[in-house]
């Protein structure tokens, strides 16, 4: 597959700064030859920091850079003076984030708050000077704690679009001409399969000033769960979405069938994202008659809230929209 600037997946290797050691000195001065211990603590090692960023967009940046290392913490000296602390790295991710420990698997944490921020790898504690120890029965401590070894590890950072609701279709069902149609978003169009190469999200005006965010992902194929095609990939963006809107192209004889094929896809993958609530399109219907039209419409599942549209002509696009918000209320 050609290369992307938009990677969902990566694998980094942080490693937090030691503590500083302590110190260990006596204080010595010509008028005083006996001064005591005076040795001041050791600085805290850096930490290594993520903070969900609303202007990053991908995990683009981290796919050279995989290698993160913050600054040890300096070492304690005389007369009480502790040492700096690291300097912390902050590592910026996009809002949707989810990191995991890579030799266990472990989710560790996500990130779904702008701004929000979450240690990945403690520096190391300083060591204490022996300033520390003097007690009534040691005057004259003669040794200094060593600084802590930082966290070190492989962790996986995943990000999971944040959007109300997900496009799930086949390749060229529409979804990218649906996007561009009732949003700003500007994704790539052709009349062939497999357009959409990575995830675009749109938001898509409503009435009275409302708005809700919707995600296209790549178009899915009949066992893409186990692997196939490229919709395994992106199947994860889909897991935040409140709201699953399916596109079936009226191209499509038995369109209950394909529905049927989709879902059964994305309860293999994860049986929760069946709960999600759902709302059908049936694409391309410019390119039907009525009578035709008619057949479709007794094929729908009943069950599901449906709408035929056409992204070009703009038929059931304000329909589309209304059912949409009442399943993003309800």
């Amino acid at each position: 597959m050609a290369e992307t600037n938009f990677i969902d997946y990566v694998k980094i290797h942080c490693e937090s700064g030691k503590g500083g050691d302590g110190s260990a000195h006596l204080h010595k001065a010509k008028c005083l030859p006996k001064g005591g211990p005076d040795g001041g603590d050791g600085g805290r090692g850096g930490h290594i920091i993520l903070k969900a960023d609303p202007h990053c967009r991908t995990l683009m940046h981290l796919k050279r850079h995989k290698y993160i290392k913050a600054s040890p913490g300096e070492d304690g000296s005389a007369q009480k003076k502790c040492g700096r602390s690291g300097r912390d790295v902050v590592v910026k991710v996009p809002v949707g984030t989810t990191v995991k420990d890579d030799s266990t698997g472990e989710p560790l944490f996500e990130l779904t708050v702008p701004g929000a921020t979450r240690i990945l790898c403690r520096g190391g504690m300083g060591g204490l000077g022996n300033d520390f120890f003097k007690s009534p029965t040691n005057r004259t401590p003669r040794y200094a704690q060593k600084g802590e070894d930082g966290q070190e590890g492989w962790f996986v950072l995943e990000l999971k679009l944040l959007a109300d609701v997900g496009l799930v279709g086949f390749p060229n069902a529409g979804k990218s001409t649906l996007l561009s149609s009732i949003s700003g978003a500007k994704p790539k169009i052709a009349p062939y399969p497999f357009t959409t190469l990575e995830p675009n999200l749109g938001i898509v005006r409503y009435r009275e000033g409302k708005s809700f965010v919707m995600a296209d992902i790549p178009g899915i194929i009949k066992g893409a769960h186990s692997g196939k095609g490229i919709g395994l990939r992106f199947l994860r963006h889909i897991e935040r979405n409140s709201v699953l809107l399916f596109l079936v192209s009226a191209e499509n004889g038995d369109i209950s069938s394909q529905f049927g094929i989709l879902c059964g896809e994305l309860y293999s993958y994860d049986p929760v994202l069946m709960h999600k609530r759902k709302v059908l399109a049936v694409t391309k219907c410019d390119l039907k008659d009525e009578k035709e039209m008619d057949k479709i419409r007794e094929s729908l599942p009943e069950n599901i809230p449906s709408v035929m549209i056409s992204s070009v002509t703009g038929m059931g696009l304000e329909e589309l929209k209304d059912k949409v918000w009442e399943a993003l209320e309800g």
